[in-house]
């Protein structure tokens, strides 16, 4: 029973920081229809920053709001120079521009920080702490703490602001959201700046407790494109329920098969969820584009 606990609180760590990834998706995709495989080089980004200004003396409080506030500069420059300059290109030329981003993201950081790993200090102490038979760790705390947080606040933002309601019109019908006045290219740069926040804050959430490097964002784009693609693409809550459920599958699998499939596991799912029910568990609906 220990061990399922330990691996529950594992599980649920992991979990948050991917569904914390597949929210960075579903925003973007809402927003434009587009995938965006640079979110993992968001989260990557996040936690280089602020463990860089860390070395330079800068008190890890400050370090983590001022990494999570560069990135989403990061984001909206990226919105602004690939993105825009493109808004005439199909969603698979998009895809593209993505993905030439990612790689362009993760050279200057090789090129500026180098290929040696980063640490960051925890947030409150590395002491772990002890709970129905097994032990947590107070930074999985704060991952969980904070990313519940971060999802009430944007479910809050998308529900109860006009901004965010006017990111939900333009994913329902963008034309339709032009005729009423709303600024879809200010969504779409929102949607970017979102994005890269998130992911950003992701990024210093899980940075004390596995470190991050210049290439750490790839798998952890590809399993928060999973969890999206699981929960549902452009459903919020599929986000979180997708990345939750990966998590929890691939610690499981880890502990009661083998260390040596976990990295599979979430291809596996994927293509099962898009045999069997491609929309996604939550089933986000599906519109033109325009």
């Amino acid at each position: 029973m220990s061990q399922f606990t330990q691996l529950l609180f594992s599980g649920i760590t992991i979990g948050a920081t991917y569904a914390l990834a597949a929210l960075g998706f579903s925003i973007i995709y809402n927003a434009s229809g587009v995938i965006n495989f640079a979110q993992g080089e968001f989260i990557m980004l996040g936690g280089m920053s602020a463990a860089f200004l860390t070395t330079v003396g800068v008190p890890l409080p400050l370090a983590a709001v001022l990494g999570v506030l560069v990135v989403a500069f990061v984001g909206l420059v990226v919105e602004k120079l690939a993105i825009e300059p493109a808004h005439d290109a199909d969603v698979v030329g998009i895809i593209i521009i993505t993905i030439g981003v990612s790689m362009v993201l993760r050279g200057l950081v090789e090129v500026t920080l180098g290929k040696g790993t980063y640490a960051l200090r925890s947030f409150s102490g590395d002491a772990p702490l002890s709970a129905f038979g097994a032990t947590i760790l107070p930074q999985s705390l704060w991952v969980i703490g904070l990313s519940t947080l971060l999802v009430v606040a944007l479910g809050y933002f998308f529900t109860q602001t006009r901004l965010g309601k006017g990111m939900l019109a333009t994913a329902y019908n963008r034309l339709a959201a032009q005729l009423v006045g709303i600024d879809t290219r200010r969504v779409l740069a929102l949607s970017f700046v979102l994005s890269a926040a998130i992911g950003a804050a992701g990024g210093v959430l899980i940075t004390p407790i596995s470190t991050t490097s210049y290439d750490s964002g790839v798998m952890l784009g590809l399993k928060g494109f999973v969890a999206a693609a699981i929960g549902g693409l452009g459903s919020g809550l599929g986000a979180v329920f997708g990345g939750l459920f990966l998590g929890l599958f691939e610690t499981l699998t880890a502990g009661y098969v083998s260390s040596a499939y976990k990295d599979a596991v979430a291809f596996v799912l994927v293509l099962l969820i898009l045999v069997v029910r491609p929309q996604g568990m939550f089933g986000a609906r599906q519109t033109d584009r325009v």
